[in-house]
């Protein structure tokens, strides 16, 4: 069973604000820590309670990379949204692992990217299911990218996945979760709506 963190521990005292997004939030105001007790936890509610929000923030307090694009302007820039890894204190088991995040919005993001680094460097596709992740469906390089991506030691947090996934492969999905969470090596958080994932 692989737990690489056992517990985040939010630092109230080191909140900005109590006023503005996302230290508004009650899951953030009323949580002084959450555990991780088996390998793959679910976080499941309503819209707007920051579950994306505390995936995102967990990713960078773990110094795990967002693949999302930055270009364009922001008109409406809220500088408290960035803030809140500063306030999380992880708790690794062991030694810090690697890791990935998954959104399904900024999939494209990253699957873009890699074809650029594979033009220079074919040899990263090997990790991500052995050809371009742009020649396939949304569906189906999503799927690509869970079972070569996931097979590997580390951290996996994923923000809705199933947004682009069909029901069988929600299905899928869920075995490649069990498959390598039981086989020791890797640690799953999920933010899902899914009846079939949760």
């Amino acid at each position: 069973m692989a737990l690489h963190i056992s517990e985040v521990t939010l630092l109230h005292g080191k909140f900005p604000t109590r006023e503005h997004y996302p230290f508004s939030l009650p899951l953030l105001q009323q949580t002084d820590s959450l555990s991780f007790e088996t390998p793959v936890t679910l976080f499941a509610g309503e819209n707007g309670t920051g579950k994306s929000t505390m995936l995102e923030a967990l990713a960078r307090a773990c110094r795990i990379h967002i693949w999302r694009y930055q270009g364009g302007a922001r008109h409406k820039y809220n500088p408290y949204e960035e803030m809140l890894h500063r306030c999380l204190k992880v708790n690794w088991t062991g030694v810090p692992v690697p890791g990935a995040f998954f959104g399904s919005e900024i999939f494209k993001d990253f699957t873009l990217l890699l074809d650029e680094w594979a033009s220079t460097d074919p040899g990263q596709l090997k990790y991500f299911g052995g050809e371009s992740l742009v020649s396939k469906s949304h569906g189906e390089s999503m799927m690509s990218y869970f079972r070569s991506r996931y097979a590997i030691k580390g951290l996996y947090l994923l923000d809705e996945p199933e947004t682009a996934l069909s029901p069988r492969s929600q299905l899928d999905l869920m075995k490649i979760i069990r498959e390598n969470s039981e086989a020791g090596h890797a640690q799953f958080i999920i933010t899902t709506h899914s009846p079939i994932l949760l």
